[in-house]
């Protein structure tokens, strides 16, 4: 069995291309990174380290890794000959790695079996936008003859790691890679790091309104509290309580929206503030807390399930809060913070409010965010 992983980095290495390896799978990274693409063709392995209450050491060997920029013909062999292509490189990056992927499956004999095509980004439904970026770059009729594709949600926190640990990673010991079972049609592979689904939708936006939501609330909180770390960040009584408040807001929207038990998502809740608390991952809350407008658009960890509350009916108070933390969240040299500062001091809290957010006037959460975006207009 073969798997093809785009994204080379920390996440690819230490979480997806770990469970592939671990699952039996050959592993051919692809990255545009040259210095990177170069160390793992001179390495024969690496170790990923978790840390937790289950510290473990894995090495990763009998990989091989391919320049996707640089040697495209590779690459396309590479995947016309794979069982399982996946990605780790970010939902804005996607549109860039389909041409590559399409270039591949089109390749395949038409004997092959299908390969499977799996986004592991944190974004909602990733897989449908590469999907969606593959199908405008693919020559042929054929495509869903010799592909097909599964959405995933993808959960475990890789910090900033050591200038000094070369391709070795730490991560924490917790994961979890939820795939949908229906695109397999009866026919998963063996991946024992993967819970198949048959609804992967609440698992997706679990996720993301609960670790992505928490841990971005604890960097900006963190950050205008002046603390360095996430866990220096949840120590503070008044961030942790500001984490906690706006868990307990996307909780109830869960619960309400998909059913889940109120104490199983308690439970849930509590157990991912947990894991932003433990010491061992310094993760800086400069470094969670960036590409802040994304994470303030319309789809995203703090006006979606800020805008379904409020379409509800429901509290939206503690998210609310979150988004002023971000709007005040600036550290020097992020792209996105100088955008987002340069909107609030040249555009009214109208027209700042619709840019940002995404949100229409007439939404009921506009009022209110319009409100917290003037208030930080006026401090500038």
């Amino acid at each position: 069995m073969k798997a093809v992983h785009f994204g080379a980095g920390n996440i690819g290495r230490g979480f997806v291309g770990l469970l592939l390896h671990e699952a039996g799978y050959e592993l051919v990274f692809a990255d545009v990174a040259a210095g990177l693409i170069e160390a793992l063709q001179s390495a024969d392995s690496y170790t990923v380290r978790t840390v937790g209450q289950h510290p473990s050491e894995t090495v990763v060997d009998g990989f091989t890794a391919v320049n996707s920029a640089e040697d495209p013909e590779t690459l396309t062999a590479e995947i016309a000959s794979a069982d399982v292509v996946t990605t780790a490189v970010g939902a804005h990056i996607l549109r860039f790695v389909a041409p590559s992927i399409a270039a591949g499956i089109a390749a395949r004999p038409a004997d092959a079996p299908r390969v499977a095509v799996m986004a592991c980004e944190n974004a909602i439904n990733a897989t449908d936008l590469l999907e969606e970026e593959i199908r405008k770059n693919y020559t042929g009729d054929d495509l869903d003859a010799k592909a097909f594709f599964a959405n995933t949600a993808v959960d475990r926190i890789v910090p900033v790691q050591d200038p000094e640990a070369g391709l070795d990673v730490t991560v924490e010991d917790f994961h979890e890679w939820a795939v949908e079972r229906g695109p397999f049609a009866g026919d998963e592979p063996d991946v024992p790091g993967i819970t198949w689904v048959e609804e992967l939708g609440p698992y997706i936006e679990r996720k993301l309104f609960t670790v992505n939501t928490g841990h971005a609330t604890a960097a900006w909180h963190g950050f205008a509290a002046g603390h360095a770390t996430i866990a220096d960040a949840v120590a503070d009584p008044e961030v942790s309580e500001a984490v906690q408040a706006v868990l307990a807001e996307t909780s109830a929207l869960l619960v309400a929206k998909y059913g889940f038990a109120e104490d199983t998502q308690r439970a849930y809740a509590q157990k991912v503030q947990g894991r932003f608390a433990n010491r061992a991952l310094p993760d800086p809350v400069e470094r969670v807390g960036r590409s802040v407008m994304r994470k303030l658009s319309r789809n995203d960890r703090i006006i979606s399930p800020a805008a379904e509350l409020a379409e509800r009916g429901m509290p939206t108070t503690a998210l609310l809060d979150s988004l002023a933390a971000a709007l005040a969240f600036t550290p020097q040299g992020d792209e996105e913070v100088t955008r987002l500062q340069e909107i609030l001091r040249s555009q009214d809290a109208e027209s700042a409010t619709a840019e940002i957010t995404g949100l229409a006037p007439e939404h009921p959460l506009f009022a209110a965010v319009r409100e917290r975006v003037a208030a930080r207009q006026a401090q500038l």
